[in-house]
């Protein structure tokens, strides 16, 4: 996608390295793939930034992790009528993926 502007040359602020865009595409197609097959399990994710997040795995798609967790109040994710927020995760950045119940 690009804009068209008149005017003086457009500069480019930042453009990333090849070759850790592929490593990200092949780390979020990986964890798609994982997440997919463990639908409505119940799981714990650690984010690189070191958040916690326990719930169920609702979805995966586009690059997102859709989880559903415990409503414990606070208007941070959308509501389902199950009592469950719906919480939306960016794949590349989970740490880890732990399974809870089989």
């Amino acid at each position: 996608m690009s804009i068209q502007m008149g005017g003086p040359q457009q500069k480019v602020l930042y453009q990333a390295d090849s070759n850790p865009i592929q490593n990200l595409k092949s780390v979020r197609s990986h964890l798609h793939n994982i997440c997919r097959q463990h639908t409505n399990q119940y799981v714990r994710i650690e984010t690189i930034d070191g958040q916690v997040v326990t719930g169920r795995i609702m979805s995966c798609e586009r690059g997102f992790l859709h989880l559903a967790v415990p409503r414990h109040g606070g208007n941070r994710a959308f509501y389902n009528p199950y009592d469950e927020a719906i919480l939306t995760l960016v794949l590349y950045e989970l740490l880890v993926i732990t399974l809870l119940y089989t």
